[in-house]
């Protein structure tokens, strides 16, 4: 059963303090969750909505909302290509492909070492520096498929 560790439940005690009520640490409580327990599992939903007075359905209609929550184990790399429409039109779906075949798997797989994760995104908010793709928490945008392979390269050789 997951429980938050006591150092995570802290800071999660102090994003109480810059609101009236719990309900909008949900995103925060989620992100810590997360990142101790890989993934947000059913545990984690339970848990979060207890600690924060809330519904399951409530934690995860946010979790279902937004791309960077995931609800099964991701690679050390999630790679996330957008393909909305600004990056579509600048070569999105190229690079897609290019990803998809260089890491030798598709939308939301994983490789078989769990170094990488791929998922296809919408809008990502880059459209005047389409196309782009995120790595974990890094962007890159203005991409060809000349930097998408520098980019893979170094993650690659990434311990």
């Amino acid at each position: 059963m997951f429980k938050f560790s006591e150092e995570n439940l802290e800071k999660i005690k102090q994003e109480f303090k810059k609101y009236p009520v719990k309900k909008p640490v949900v995103m925060k409580a989620l992100y810590i969750g997360q990142e101790q327990n890989g993934y947000i599992s059913g545990e984690v939903i339970q848990e979060v909505a207890a600690l924060l007075e809330i519904t399951p359905e409530e934690v995860l209609g946010v979790v279902t909302f937004y791309t960077m929550y995931h609800q099964k184990p991701m690679g050390k790399f999630h790679v996330q290509v957008c393909t909305n429409v600004s990056c579509m039109l600048r070569g999105g779906y190229e690079i897609w492909d290019q990803v998809k075949e260089r890491l030798g798997i598709d939308n939301m797989e994983v490789t078989d070492d769990s170094r990488f994760s791929l998922e296809e995104v919408e809008c990502m908010g880059s459209c005047g520096t389409a196309p782009m793709i995120a790595v974990n928490e890094d962007y890159y945008e203005n991409l060809s498929k000349e930097k998408v392979e520098e980019i893979l390269d170094s993650l690659k050789n990434t311990n």
